[in-house]
């Protein structure tokens, strides 16, 4: 099991003299321990993940500070891109990292996104999946055909050419089977988080995605590769952890619900959060948190961690992105990461075993 560091910041850091302060330091930390990867994701014009509105500009300054650990976008929101674009500047990461880049792919959830690309809005499944089809053969060193400013139809190529050739590619779903299954056919890893999504069938959807991955007839043995992001921070003593994460958590929550409502995440009714009674909107809140503190992450202590890890192990993960950014203080923080190498280091030497 790998274990990687991901961001996806409320502007809880707004107040702080550097908001990418976090960042920066977690990747070093994981740089010199051994964690697999920093994930940085692509969100706009809402405060929730809005520090981060281009993964390659983050990814860029991820390099520029480290030596060994991947440097992913979770995700790139392919259809706000021309692929040309994707590839160009992610190619640009691949040679300052020495060949450290890999992308997720996503088709995008909330419509407000959408201003910088209206017209791709109702068919941003399918023009997903045509642009990771595009730049993987951008990245390989095809050109595409184009139409120039003139008319006229041009064959091109991206520069530089980047380290690596061929893209470590993911799919990120927010918990469709269809589109576990779809990341599957396509080739690809899978990148999927808890946030609305029932860990019970999980598993089953896992299964679903390795299904389609060893139906391709390029399979070659690859069993594909699930990620799956929690959200993270351990102490010593769990009611502890539990008083020093509510707050914090609780808001993340209270502002990714007016998201998700709004957004019909896989296909579920449209809701208007401002038309939910505040005492609804608490309850719900409530609830989710009491589910991720006690089945849904990794917080508490590291043997309450163990037991997730084993969880996932179970069904099928073979990566935990942790989300360690979701409103603690930067310092909190970064005092907790040793705890969740001492995690990482439990895993790599096979020591966490399932439990009945």
């Amino acid at each position: 099991m790998d274990f990687s560091l991901f961001y996806f910041a409320n502007d809880s850091r707004a107040s702080e003299a550097n908001q990418y302060e976090l960042l920066l330091e977690g990747a070093r930390f994981a740089d010199r321990n051994g964690f697999a990867a920093v994930w940085t994701p692509e969100r706009h014009f809402h405060p929730f993940g809005g520090v981060y509105p281009n993964p390659s500009v983050t990814g860029a300054a991820v390099a520029a500070i480290t030596e060994h650990v991947r440097i992913r976008a979770g995700s790139v929101v392919a259809p706000l891109h021309h692929p040309l674009r994707i590839a160009e500047e992610w190619a640009v990461v691949d040679n300052l990292s020495g060949g450290r880049v890999g992308l997720s792919f996503a088709s995008g959830w909330h419509a407000a996104d959408f201003v910088l690309r209206p017209e791709n809005y109702e068919s941003r499944k399918e023009v997903l999946l045509r642009h990771l089809d595009q730049v993987r053969r951008l990245w390989r060193g095809e050109r595409i055909p184009l139409v120039d400013g003139v008319g006229t139809e041009r064959d091109v190529a991206i520069f530089p050419r980047p380290r690596q050739l061929e893209l470590p590619t993911w799919i990120t779903s927010a918990g469709s089977i269809e589109t576990f299954r779809g990341a599957g056919r396509a080739g690809a890893g899978l990148l999927t988080h808890l946030l609305g999504q029932d860990v019970a069938d999980l598993a089953e959807k896992i299964a679903a995605y390795r299904t389609a991955v060893a139906e391709r007839p390029d399979a070659d043995g690859w069993p594909g590769h699930v990620v799956v992001m929690v959200h993270s921070f351990l102490g010593d003593d769990e009611e502890e952890v539990r008083e020093v994460v509510r707050e914090p958590l609780c808001a993340y929550l209270r502002s990714s619900l007016g998201l998700l409502l709004g957004a019909q995440v896989n296909g579920a009714r449209r809701i208007d959060p401002a038309e939910l009674a505040e005492e609804d909107v608490e309850f719900m809140v409530s609830r989710a948190f009491e589910r991720y503190f006690d089945d849904g992450g990794l917080l508490g202590t590291v043997p309450k961690a163990e037991r997730v890890v084993a969880r996932l192990r179970e069904m099928g993960v073979d990566e935990v992105a942790c989300l360690i950014d979701f409103g603690l203080p930067t310092k909190t923080v970064l005092d907790g990461l040793e705890r969740l190498d001492r995690l990482r280091e439990l895993s790599a030497v096979d020591r966490i075993r399932p439990t009945n």
